[in-house]
């Protein structure tokens, strides 16, 4: 078997791309304000520090950490539930609605949050959700719910339908069937559309803008852009925030993202 010399050197460019900024962040945040405008960026200091992590800590970043917790979880726990029961209908239903509502599903995939973002915010208006978490978390539901429901429908239909007969013959209704043998058997793409989710909610950053006013309602990606205002000469600070909020889903990303890639492949390659 040939090597591709090409691919491989292409390869570690790309990784000192992606290696160098992350290495900078965190070598700058562990440096003294002073020391950031006098020294060469890209060296460690001589003297490192966790002065501007303390400093994060001390202005609400706890406060603002919650906020994400809950604004993640809070959309996480019901699209999942929604999305999977969606998914079992279209897959073992059958009729026109089923699969108007398929398609209908599937262009919400083409439709990004940028176009909607005058809509939803007249709607969170008239229903007197603004400048409230419930504010983010209703419209993270929706935009979250195409691409979970495309993943969870393609393992669905993966299931042997030998099981699901049997099922019947046992007397087990649809609602049994879905929550005793279809969900344990698409725990993989379950888990899948959580880790995305989670992902594109604790990042997300328009909505917070556009639907939260109100600085103790403020989730992290919103946060940033207030402690680069309100720090705007203490660079290392700055970046403290960048890295603390980085950490968690970072972890959450290490934990699963075996079972991302392999959901995400098998619900785009079937």
């Amino acid at each position: 078997m040939r090597r591709n010399w090409i691919a491989g050197i292409f390869g570690w460019v790309w990784l000192a791309i992606i290696i160098v900024p992350i290495y900078w962040v965190v070598i700058t945040s562990l440096k003294p304000s002073s020391e950031y405008y006098t020294t060469n960026p890209l060296l460690p200091s001589l003297s490192p520090t966790l002065s501007a992590y303390q400093l994060v800590l001390e202005n609400d970043f706890a406060r603002y950490f919650v906020n994400s917790v809950i604004v993640t979880v809070c959309t996480v726990v019901p699209a999942v539930l929604i999305a999977f029961m969606a998914a079992f209908a279209i897959v073992r239903g059958s009729g026109r609605f089923l699969r108007y509502t398929n398609s209908f599903l599937l262009m919400g995939l083409a439709i990004p949050l940028q176009a909607t973002i005058i809509p939803v915010y007249l709607l969170i208006i008239r229903l007197s959700l603004y400048d409230s978490l419930t504010a983010l978390i209703l419209p993270s539901i929706a935009f979250s719910l195409p691409l979970a429901v495309l993943v969870l429908s393609n393992f669905i239909r993966d299931v042997p339908g030998e099981l699901f007969e049997s099922m019947r013959l046992d007397g087990t209704s649809e609602w049994g069937t879905a929550w005793r043998l279809a969900f344990p058997l698409t725990r993989p793409a379950v888990a899948t559309v959580s880790i995305y989710t989670g992902l594109q909610v604790w990042n997300g950053f328009l909505l917070p803008l556009v639907l939260t006013q109100d600085p103790g309602l403020r989730v992290l990606p919103l946060a940033l852009a207030t402690f680069q205002g309100q720090y705007s000469v203490n660079v290392p600070a700055v970046l403290a925030a960048v890295v603390l909020s980085t950490l968690p889903i970072l972890a959450f990303y290490i934990v699963g993202r075996r079972q991302l890639v392999s959901g995400l492949t098998a619900g785009f390659g079937k």
